[in-house]
């Protein structure tokens, strides 16, 4: 019998956006194939992460997806859901949101964050601004590009974890970095998501970095960082067509102000109209726009409008469990319509 670490990982109740917690059980057993619904449930004391009060204080851990932690010996990690101690999902279950037959829609989130040393983002001086953004994007060299060997060890971390992650670059401001990750499946993909942050701020201890995943880390004429949102179902891959793509955008349109009521905390901030964004108060779509609400990548247009969207509202410190939600409650009520 063999001694396996389990790092439970949950969301807490801290708003606007809620902190990722973890903590390590030990279970001793034979073996494991990473089916979490071999692990125990477990507890934790949710009047310290703002999910339950002192005088009833536990709230359940609920395994629910697992991958090999890439950085532990004989360890995994495990993606849980909140309930409470009746069985029922607690308050702040937002993986409860998504429903259970979304592996036909796909997700693609494209994650922003600033790396930060005592409050400025790293390369930027004690007094003053580096140049003005330009040379920063995907660049090369001292003096451009600033935490790189942090950033390539989240990569190879990711991707020893069976994660899909599809890529990184540095991004527009000074400090910014961000990774692309797919999966397939609106709980799954959001998983993945959850569990690269994760990974994230636990290197980020190694180095003494803080990750900034606000929208608007820097005030002034610097770009915001975001969580794009690209995102498809089997009727926008495989029948498509203009009139579809059309439907959908306009749907979306109709419910601009719920969506952006689950993008993220702040991001009036970022969504100015600049810097790449629309503002918040408006919402459009355009093929290859990427001051638009929706962009329409060239990709779908070209391959006879069969391909898939990306939503650039959702901020950086969006939950990634609402904003999948959301969007195919959109998306499924075009489906309605059309049916």
């Amino acid at each position: 019998m063999a001694k396996l670490k389990f790092e439970y990982i949950w969301l807490d109740g801290y708003k606007p956006e809620p902190n990722i917690r973890s903590k390590t059980k030990v279970i001793e057993m034979e073996s494991f194939n990473g089916d979490a619904k071999k692990l125990p449930e477990w507890s934790f004391d949710g009047s310290s992460t703002q999910q339950a009060a002192g005088h009833s204080s536990d709230c359940l851990l609920v395994p629910v997806s697992c991958y090999p932690d890439p950085q532990r010996k004989n360890s995994w990690l495990v993606i849980s859901e909140v309930y409470n101690p009746d069985g029922t999902p607690h308050a702040t279950n937002m993986r409860n949101l998504i429903p259970d037959d979304t592996d036909d829609y796909w997700f693609g989130y494209e994650q922003e964050y600033v790396l930060e040393k005592d409050g400025l983002p790293l390369g930027f001086p004690s007094n003053g601004y580096p140049g003005p953004q330009g040379p920063y994007y995907c660049a090369v060299g001292y003096k451009n590009v600033t935490g790189r060997d942090m950033v390539e060890e989240h990569l190879d971390a990711c991707l020893d974890a069976g994660l899909g992650i599809t890529g990184i670059n540095a991004e527009v401001l000074l400090g910014q970095w961000e990774f692309q990750c797919f999966a397939k499946g609106g709980k799954k993909a959001a998983d993945e998501l959850i569990v690269s942050r994760y990974l994230l701020y636990r290197i980020s201890e190694k180095y003494g970095v803080k990750v900034n995943i606000h929208p608007k880390p820097v005030l002034g004429d610097w770009n915001g960082s975001g969580m794009h949102v690209n995102f498809s179902n089997g009727e926008m891959r495989e029948e498509g067509g203009k009139d579809l793509f059309d439907a959908i955008c306009e749907s979306f349109r109709s419910v601009h102000k719920e969506h952006i009521e689950v993008y993220g905390s702040d991001n009036h901030l970022r969504l100015t109209g600049k810097h790449e964004t629309q503002s918040m108060h408006t919402f459009s779509y355009g093929v290859s726009d990427r001051g638009a609400s929706i962009r329409i990548p060239v990709y779908t247009v070209q391959h006879d409008w069969k391909g898939y969207l990306e939503d650039r509202r959702p901020a950086s410190n969006a939950d990634p469990y609402k904003v999948a939600a959301r969007i195919i409650k959109t998306i499924r009520g075009v489906e309605v319509m059309a049916h």
